[in-house]
């Protein structure tokens, strides 16, 4: 990444290339900070190459020079969720190995919370600021503005190679805590290779309001803008008000998008200057038919390119088509180049099926089935950091032949008699909600914690006007206890993420299993949190009582009716 980065600023030194606000930085600006970012971690921080530091940042334009000074150095960034916090804060950092720790004054509480841990652990933590406003945490901006801009000797990253570990980004898969997804350089590039595939260009301006700590934010928005040379406008966060203002402002000519954030702004109330944009592409995954349907209708008929992939996949698909709704489609040659299967999936087993001679079984056109990539030197799996246990489970052996292995998608999709495929859901113990994913089993052993809670089953169920699904829980009591919204609501607000809180709980006298002794969740998902069909007492998160509160039927009616901000 790092020669490539180079010939771009040899090429177009004072092309903008990261818009933030109303400031611009070229080319040139990133590539002289980066090299400042790298003598500071390589010489100060005393940072070795291979080793990893870990960025807890919101989207600033900073992210892509330490990211860049990084390459210099040989070293790897690990990029953590910023809204994550205590156990699942250290589990991340423990993961990846990381040696260093950088952030900003704004997480100083969540710093603090874990910083005498940090410390048992030796990991170094910095401020990127001028001051720094906790005790044991250094800032660092004052040190990087005083060293040289200087180019960085390539002898610094002399053992990187196409295999070497560039970024980790954190995925929630099927279960448990968040799991480091390796993303070496090879991999890398070609997720920026994909804004080449889809016509994208140096004149064009490509709008990234989606997380850096995502790969389609980091790898595939601002890796994109590098591969192709173009501008990018980085936005702290996802703004439906400022989104089409930004636009016009800045001339975008290309936007980043997950389902969620166009259904949003299919949602705002219509205005006269809806098309007056020159937006002519949209990139993006998870975009219901219906919202794509009615966004082409209502801001102009973009060309839509709907991707597939997951961060740690190896298979990636892509609608070049724009066919409404569809992820991709399959041809003779692609088939032939990447081995994948859609294959028969119990849903109510939670497990593939497998026939009388212990294969799986592929489905026909038109069914939907668990989409598997095998596992090859060309499209190989490169696993978790520090997680083997966590790598193998996210693979499938002797799928269609004796010793094969396939990676393991998690997801359903369907191929229609073209060969166009659709996603249809995801399987297991995750869903996704507000653009991220929540691994129940995790949120499962937070509320566990609880003195009143027995038994815990977490589950997303389908909201009208939402994208992906909420957090719901069914809980049994302890003998003897009841129920405390209170307790439960500071619980969940200091232990987990807010997208990963349930805003449903229902109050069960027990809860079933499968043979395998796994809890069953489809039953209570297909119930929904209805008030009227479920007799048992129903509560809602209810963030101005700072409580989970009973579910009346007002309330189940202003959700269902989108009057209500969830």
């Amino acid at each position: 990444m790092e020669n490539y980065y180079k010939d771009k600023v040899l090429k177009h030194p004072e092309k903008p290339f990261i818009l933030f606000g109303d400031e611009i930085y070229s080319y040139r600006d990133i590539d002289r900070r980066s090299n400042q970012m790298a003598r500071v971690l390589k010489d100060y921080v005393r940072l070795k190459e291979g080793e990893t530091m870990a960025v807890f940042l919101k989207n600033i334009p900073a992210y892509i020079w330490i990211w860049m000074g990084l390459e210099k150095i040989g070293c790897t960034m690990a990029c953590i969720n910023y809204n994550i916090r205590l156990k699942s804060l250290l589990h991340v950092l423990r993961t990846c190995n990381a040696k260093v720790l950088l952030t900003t004054p704004d997480f100083k509480n969540a710093i603090e919370d874990v910083l005498p841990v940090l410390k048992d652990e030796g990991i170094q933590v910095f401020y990127l600021s001028d001051n720094s406003p906790s005790d044991g945490v250094e800032a660092l901006l004052g040190q990087v503005e005083l060293t040289s801009e200087e180019p960085v000797p390539a002898s610094y990253r002399a053992n990187v190679t196409a295999k070497s570990t560039s970024v980790y980004i954190f995925t929630s898969g099927t279960t448990g805590l968040p799991k480091a997804a390796i993303i070496n350089q090879m991999k890398l590039l070609m997720a920026a290779n994909i804004f080449t595939l889809c016509d994208i260009n140096a004149k064009d301006i490509i709008y990234i309001p989606l997380p850096l700590y995502h790969s389609a934010g980091l790898l595939i928005g601002i890796g994109g803008c590098l591969e192709v040379g173009a501008t990018c406008v980085l936005r702290p966060k996802f703004s439906v008000s400022n989104f089409w203002n930004d636009c016009r402002r800045y001339q975008v000519s290309v936007i980043q998008y997950v389902g969620e954030t166009m259904r949003y702004l299919c949602n705002t109330p219509k205005k006269d200057n809806d098309r007056d944009h020159r937006v002519k592409v949209a990139i993006g995954n998870g975009m219901k038919r219906e919202v794509w349907k009615e966004f082409l209708f209502r801001f102009g008929c973009l060309k839509v390119y709907e991707f597939y992939g997951a961060t740690e996949g190896n298979l990636g698909l892509i609608n070049y088509i724009g066919k409404v709704g569809a992820v991709g489609r399959i041809n003779f040659l692609y088939k032939k180049l990447t081995k994948f299967e859609i294959i028969q999936y119990d849903v109510d087993q939670n497990e593939v099926v497998r026939n009388e001679k212990g294969y799986c079984v592929p489905v026909a056109p038109g069914e939907t089935g668990l989409l598997v990539a095998k596992n090859t030197k060309r499209t190989p799996f490169y696993g978790y950091a520090g997680d083997p246990e966590k790598t193998k489970k996210k693979l499938l052996q002797d799928v269609l032949e004796k010793g094969d292995s396939y990676f393991n998608s998690g997801d359903l999709l369907r191929q229609d008699h073209d060969g166009f495929i659709y996603f249809q859901d995801r399987v297991g113990d995750t869903f996704r909600w507000k653009g991220e994913n929540v691994a129940t089993t995790e949120v499962e052993t937070i509320l566990a914690m609880l003195e009143f809670i027995q038994e815990v089953n977490v589950y997303g169920v389908p909201v009208p006007g939402h994208e992906g699904k909420i957090g719901m829980a069914a809980i049994r009591l302890k003998e003897g206890e009841s129920f405390d919204g209170k307790q439960l609501y500071e619980h969940t607000k200091n232990y987990l993420p807010n997208y990963a809180i349930p805003h449903f709980i229902r109050i069960r006298e027990a809860l079933e299993i499968t043979g395998t002794f796994k809890q069953r969740k489809n039953q209570l998902v297909k119930e929904e949190f209805d008030p009227i069909t479920i007799t048992e007492p129903l509560f809602f998160l209810d963030n101005s009582e700072k409580s989970f509160v009973p579910l009346t039927l007002q309330i189940y009616h202003s959700i269902t009716e989108k009057k209500r901000k969830l």
